[in-house]
């Protein structure tokens, strides 16, 4: 089990953020980045997932920019009040706070990145645009197709739900004819979020193989 800890972007923000560690050795520095449910239950436990298997993690909570604390769950209210508040805060001024995240994690040793849906697509941004990370893991971003023609920097991997209503076939295909043949690009036959256990679209199956490469991913190129 983690816990809280403060951070201070380069632009001298200050936001909050979970902090998982290792029993032993580090393998390597890990940023977890939230769906817009902010960093909840579930995410707390994607990190603690990560730090039992050797990386030191951390959960940076980008909402803080717009309100601090934010944990929401998942029914009609709580996605309403995250679209909210992801409007208000900037691509760029949630890139500044999990650069700063990453950069907290480099006495761990090569820092990697890993985001769900809303992070996921933060995960492929981090990976064009910031100098901080060896490697970017993205599950189901939902923007990647926007920023597909962006300029990769390190290995990236991607995950996609194959009946996922709010990223389509056509958008996953759009990312693939775009981005070079190095960046691994998995689909399953699951939905949207079929990573976030114990809701309805969970799917176990495609969760366990996505995490399984997700973990040789960043054994590869992190530690």
């Amino acid at each position: 089990m983690g816990g809280p800890i403060e951070l201070r972007a380069r632009d001298g923000h200050e936001f909050g953020a979970y902090e998982a560690k290792p029993a032993g050795r580090s393998r390597g520095g890990l940023v977890v980045v939230q769906e817009i449910f902010g960093v909840n239950a579930h995410i707390k436990s994607v990190a603690d997932g990560y730090a039992a298997d050797g990386y030191y993690v951390l959960a940076p909570a980008i909402f803080d920019r717009a309100a601090p604390n934010v944990e929401l769950g998942y029914g009609q209210d709580d996605m309403k009040r995250g679209i909210d508040l992801r409007q208000k805060i900037s691509v760029d001024k949630m890139l500044l706070d999990v650069a700063a995240a990453g950069e907290k994690l480099r006495g761990a040793g090569r820092v990697g990145i890993v985001g769900y849906c809303l992070g996921g697509s933060l995960a492929w941004l981090a990976a064009t645009r910031l100098n901080v990370f060896a490697g970017a893991i993205a599950y189901y971003g939902g923007m990647i197709a926007q920023f597909a023609d962006e300029e990769v920097q390190i290995p990236v991997l991607m995950h996609f739900g194959e009946k996922d209503q709010s990223i389509p076939p056509e958008a996953v295909a759009k990312v693939r004819a775009a981005v070079p043949p190095e960046v691994e690009i998995f689909t399953y036959p699951a939905g949207h979020a079929f990573n976030r256990e114990g809701q309805s679209s969970y799917d176990a199956a495609s969760a366990k193989l996505a995490r399984e490469r997700s973990l040789a991913f960043l054994r590869k190129h992190v530690g």
